[in-house]
């Protein structure tokens, strides 16, 4: 059974509430068949990333960047994690007060490096999450998630 590893920093209710609809979509009953683990970006190892087929991230942008939670999981997982996963389907999701547009840029920095595929366009979202925002965060984890099916 296929694994999507979902790693958040989720300091915030806007936060919190992508969260929630990205694994609410990742989890939604049409999705046989495929494992989703949660991970805080603080406690997540190279052991649930090797053992993952696909990924989901997700973190605020903090001062013009990625939440240094998110950023300390990538130290830790980078090159542990680099030859074995390359080519693995990926998702993210940032939000910010009102500027994303760092985070995503490290973000895509080292995805890159790691050679993960982007699985699904992010979503980024600034100020409280609407109708709209979490329905992207929803199909974001249904897509990613459906993606390990094939």
């Amino acid at each position: 059974m296929p694994t999507l590893l979902i790693v958040h920093h989720t300091p915030s209710p806007n936060c919190q509430a992508m969260f929630e609809a990205v694994v609410s979509g990742a989890t939604t009953p049409e999705i046989e068949d495929v494992r989703v683990v949660r991970r805080a970006a603080l406690s997540a190892t190279v052991s649930d990333v090797l053992a993952a087929d696909g990924y989901l991230l997700g973190t605020p942008a903090n001062l013009g960047y990625m939440s240094g939670a998110l950023k300390h999981f990538f130290d830790q997982i980078y090159y542990p994690c680099l030859d074995e996963t390359r080519g693995r389907p990926f998702g993210y999701y940032v939000h910010g007060g009102n500027d994303v547009t760092g985070a995503v840029r490290g973000i895509e920095s080292i995805t890159t490096g790691l050679g993960w595929r982007r699985a699904a366009d992010p979503v980024t979202l600034t100020g409280e999450p609407d109708r709209a925002g979490t329905e992207a965060c929803w199909e974001l984890g249904a897509t990613v998630a459906a993606g390990l099916t094939d």
